[in-house]
């Protein structure tokens, strides 16, 4: 047997070597690497919540309403109340809901459904828009005009007449003269606001939307 070199004898031992599988930690090592997960998204905002109105909040000439009956798509109804109070909806036709609440307006509905066309109706109401609310102030103020009340807020003749700028020079406070519609029927109140004014105990008389304040004038 020939003697073997110290060279030839180094190089199969890096051979070898080479051959032999890794260590048992680097292999795991190798296997179990978890790829980098993507980056996460920016979460979108929630929306804001639909509000749905008091039950006891008194509905308006010009607010816009959307009612629904349960399972019953077709009588779907969108409008906008009309200024003497009323609605139209699919087979009860014209319905007055003057002066009711949100309450009273789904209670109503409900009731004419039932009396002839459902059973157990199950009615709800909720606000699209709501009307806005003026009154207009004519005559002898110092701004005429028609004027937003800005909030549910109620509004007296005082204040109304206020933020017409007060009464001209020839303004006449004892004269002050309120049209008002009910249905289909007008009403004027002659009102006298000058005792209004003096007499702290005395009842505010308050506005309501759509009427018309007219200021007269004093005798010169």
């Amino acid at each position: 047997m020939k003697p073997i070199s110290l060279a030839s004898a180094l190089s199969a031992l890096l051979a070898l070597a080479a051959a032999l599988p890794a260590p048992a930690g680097e292999l795991l090592r190798k296997e179990t690497a978890v790829p980098a997960a993507p980056p996460l998204q920016p979460a979108l905002p929630p929306g804001p919540a639909p509000q749905e109105p008091s039950r006891l909040y008194v509905l308006r000439p010009n607010d816009i309403i959307l009612i629904k009956v349960y399972q019953e798509e077709d009588l779907a109804t969108q409008a906008r109340i009309a200024r003497d109070g009323s609605i139209t909806m699919p087979l009860l036709g014209t319905v007055n809901l003057r002066s009711n609440t949100v309450e009273q307006a789904v209670s109503l509905i409900r009731e004419q459904l039932a009396k002839d066309y459902l059973v157990n109706p199950q009615v709800s109401l909720s606000i699209v828009e709501y009307g806005k609310r003026r009154f207009t102030v004519l005559g002898q103020v110092n701004r005429p005009g028609t004027y937003e009340m800005t909030s549910d807020e109620p509004v007296n003749l005082l204040e109304a007449i206020a933020s017409a700028g007060g009464y001209t020079r020839i303004g006449n406070s004892r004269k002050v003269i309120v049209q008002r519609m009910v249905g289909d029927r007008k009403e004027i109140f002659k009102l006298d606001a000058a005792s209004m004014a003096q007499d702290k105990n005395s009842k505010p008389f308050m506005i309501q939307p759509e009427d018309t304040i007219t200021v007269g004038e004093k005798w010169i």
